[in-house]
């Protein structure tokens, strides 16, 4: 490979991007898109990473390593040059990958009843909603014929987590949503667990683009809660995918001067509500108008709404919000 190459390959994965996708998280910000965290190289026990974003370069002043994504890559899978390229190479083809598994799984979407009833359920029916935040249907049993047609190799399926080591599709009967670098799926079955992502980070807040650009943003949960807000008219909404917000979702919500709503689920055993609690302080901390949203007990924005709830009645709770 020249140097013109590798000098594509530095500008097409981008340190941090490749930091965060496998699990390293900033413990705070510099200046100038500078970040400082545990050194993923070594037992680190105080931020001593620096990354510069800007450059793409890292260096630890707790090892003395340092260099650009090629370099961590040899680090960090204690490979020689040849076969970091060789899993740069094959990491970069992920995104292609996934955009093909989400094509592939929004063309089945309405060519399953039981699919689109599951929807239906949980409030999810317009055409415009589906579209804009491109659900689709994992039946199973076709999706690695359809990719390993495509050119895809049965290695790079399973390297992605698309497909089991046994060869089979590992989305069962469930909905997907595509994030950022990774694929959500809700299974429409009790006899799997709910909830299933592809392995690697989540990234960040869900739609953020969207969000950022209002003075008062909504964060709930889970993506259907997402949905029946945005159908109800409140594009203001973004989702942390949890309760747990990563150093990501947490930097963006402090990125600029606003007022948070913590619309987190009221379980009956107060964890989404403990979360917000614990959240809104965080939040306030950083200068951050942070503000928790009372749902009815037992309930979450997808319920609130599915059950009979409107516009009108969520806009009182978040006028009833409190820190």
């Amino acid at each position: 490979m020249n140097r013109q190459s590798l000098d594509e390959l530095k500008q097409q994965i981008p340190l941090l991007g490749y930091l965060q996708a496998h699990d390293w998280h900033p413990a705070r910000p510099l200046s100038r898109g500078r970040w400082m965290g545990l050194c993923p190289l070594h037992e680190d026990h105080k931020p001593s990473f620096l990354v510069d974003s800007s450059k793409s370069l890292f260096y630890c002043y707790g090892c003395g390593r340092g260099g650009d994504v090629i370099r961590f890559a040899e680090l960090y899978h204690q490979v020689k040059f040849p076969q970091a390229l060789a899993l740069l190479q094959q990491w970069r083809g992920l995104a292609p990958l996934l955009h093909e598994a989400a094509s592939f799984y929004r063309m089945q979407l309405h060519r399953h009843g039981e699919a689109v009833a599951y929807l239906r359920q949980r409030g999810v029916r317009s055409p415009e909603l589906i579209e804009h935040m491109r659900i689709g249907y994992a039946p199973g049993g076709c999706l690695r014929g359809w990719l390993t047609r495509l050119g895809h190799p049965l290695p790079a399926l399973r390297q992605a987590g698309l497909v089991t080591s046994a060869g089979y599709d590992a989305y069962l009967h469930r909905i997907v949503f595509p994030l950022e670098a990774n694929l959500y799926g809700r299974s429409i079955s009790t006899s799997a667990p709910p909830h299933r992502f592809l392995p690697g980070a989540k990234g960040g807040l869900y739609s953020w683009e969207q969000a950022q650009s209002y003075p008062e943003v909504i964060v709930v949960e889970g993506l259907f809660d997402y949905a029946v807000l945005w159908e109800a008219g409140f594009r203001n909404v973004t989702c942390s995918l949890g309760t747990h917000l990563n150093a990501l979702q947490f930097q963006q919500l402090c990125d600029a001067p606003r007022t948070v709503y913590l619309a987190f689920d009221s379980d009956g055993n107060h964890s989404g509500q403990n979360a917000a609690q614990w959240m809104s302080r965080r939040l306030r901390t950083r200068g951050v108008a942070a503000l928790r949203v009372a749902l009815p007990d037992g309930q979450d924005p997808n319920s609130f709404f599915v059950e009979g709830g409107d516009a009108h009645q969520f806009q009182r709770l978040l006028e009833a919000a409190r820190p």
